[in-house]
This record gives structure tokens, sequence and C-alpha cells, in this order.
């Protein structure tokens, strides 16, 4: 990952895309089709239909996507659409002429790794600036017309695949293309947002110069700061004064020595955190981080 940073941005999205395909197909291949197991959206609708009527697991993958695409170019971009339909052609023709061999049949095995190996793919091709599966592009257009979030909607379709592919395929079946599924999707978000999850971490305390003091000279961190007004509380409304409140960037395995930090200075310090998904800038880690 840190290598392609120095590539070009199209050559980046081209290795992404590239690499997410074959992985995808690997996946397909090796692990799902053979065992007759599905996943959600697009692909576990083409996987449905080729266990129930045999037909040509490509030509499905490809037809089935080509509405979404054509979506795509309305609620997205053009540009996404068509790595999109190149993504989608790559990981037809790898179904049809790379010869992935058959990894394994044990059920549970094919559950987790095919799943690992599919949301592997997904995410690189994300990262490339495509998508593989158009359910993402169909949850769009349909967010525009319904009160559902977008997650809300992927999953009453996957309940809709799931739930045929009980019925049709049996209840076994479908229990373990659930699992498929769960292990695509956490494997994606994974690829998507990185390993390492940063924390932003919020701190208001009467005692902030010598908390800023520890922060940047001792713990190593970059630190922004806003001007705001401690107080009003409940008890003493009228008393309130102005203060710094102090933000910073922090892996998450440094949050316990953070705050372990700031109690040493002021056990009453209010300290309130969230995850972020990427940092960018300043060099791009936070272990380098100089400032926001």
């Amino acid at each position: 990952m840190k290598i392609l940073r120095h590539l070009p941005p199209v050559a980046q999205d081209i290795i992404y895309s590239v690499s997410g395909t074959l992985i995808a197909a690997f996946a397909l291949k090796s692990f799902l089709i053979p065992n007759n197991f599905l996943d959600g959206g697009v692909t576990g609708i083409s996987l449905l239909i080729h266990d129930l009527y045999h037909w040509n697991i490509s030509l499905l993958i490809v037809t089935i996507n080509i509405p979404f695409i054509l979506a795509g170019a309305y609620h997205v971009n053009k540009k996404f659409a068509l790595k999109t339909f190149a993504c989608v052609i790559g990981l037809g023709l790898c179904l049809t002429f790379v010869p992935f061999q058959v990894v394994t049949q044990d059920k549970l095995l094919v559950s987790l790794f095919g799943g690992f190996f599919l949301g592997i793919g997904i995410g690189l091709a994300m990262r490339g600036g495509c998508s593989i599966d158009g359910i993402e592009v169909l949850a769009l257009y349909t967010l525009k017309r319904s009160n559902f979030t977008i997650s809300e909607i992927i999953l009453g379709l996957n309940v809709i695949i799931f739930l045929i592919a009980a019925l049709k395929l049996g209840l076994a079946t479908s229990l373990y293309s659930m699992l498929t599924y769960y292990s695509a999707s956490r494997t994606i978000n994974y690829v998507i947002e990185g390993l390492e999850e940063y924390t932003g971490v919020t701190i208001i305390s009467g005692q902030s110069e010598a908390i800023k003091e520890q922060l940047v000279m001792k713990l190593g961190r970059g630190i922004t700061i806003y001007k705001g007004e401690r107080g009003f509380m409940r008890h003493n409304y009228q008393h309130h004064e102005l203060c710094d409140i102090v933000f910073t960037v922090v892996t998450r395995l440094e949050v316990r020595r953070l705050k372990n930090l700031v109690n040493a200075i002021d056990p009453n310090a209010f300290i309130f955190t969230n995850t972020i998904k990427e940092v960018a800038g300043a060099g791009g880690v936070v272990k380098h981080h100089k400032g926001h």
C-alpha cells in the first residue's frame, strides 16, 4: 500500500482494480462456485441463478451488472461506470479463462475464506474507484426514493436473496452463505479503511497548557486547538471560563496511554473519542504527524 502511494493516481487505480478482479475471480472459482455457495448483492444473485438453472456464471455476472453500471453512470459519474464495466468484463474473462483450482470442499473453510478473498477483491476494486458488485448503486438509487439508509437497503436485498436460497437450495447452504457474506463485508471494511484505525481525541480541561505540552513533547503528537468555553454546570450555571479545546489523532493502541497522561494532569478532564476512517496529509501517517 505504501509503495503505491508514490505512483500516479491512474497507475494506482489500475493496479487496485486488476488485483481486485483477479482475487475476486479466485474466490468465486476456487471456493464459492464449486461448492454452490452464495454471497450477497449482484454476485449473490448471479450465483443463485447459476446454482438453480446452471447458466454460465460469467455471462450472468456481466449481464446482471449492466443495468447497475448504467445507473452508476447517471447517479455517480461516467468515469465510475466505465471503470466498473471494465472490471466486470475482466471478472467474467477471468472466470472463463483463468484455470483456478478448487482449494477445499470443507463448508466452514469455504464460507470463511471464500468470503475473505472475495472481500479483498471487492475492497481493492473499490479502492481503484470502481465496483465489482452493483448493489451499492441500486442502494444509492433506492435511497433517494425512500427513508431507509443504504445499509438497511442492502441488508433488505440480501435477506431476500438468502431466503430464496433457503427455500431452493436448503437452509444449511443459506446459513453458510450468510457467513460468507459476513466474512466478505468485514474484509471489505478492512481493505478500504485499513487494518489500523485511527482515533480522534478531543480534550476539554482547565489544565490545557500542561496537557498540550505532554501530547506534543511526550506522546509526540501534533495537536489542533479550538477556542471555547467550559463550565455551565447545573449546580453552578453562571460559572464559565474561556479555555483551549485540544484535538489530536492517535492510533487506537495509544488511546489508553493518552488518557493516562491526561488523567495524571487533570483527573476531571472531559475526554471523548471518535473513530477516523482515514488519515492523510502532513506525511499521511499519524506516527510522523507534525500538525493538523
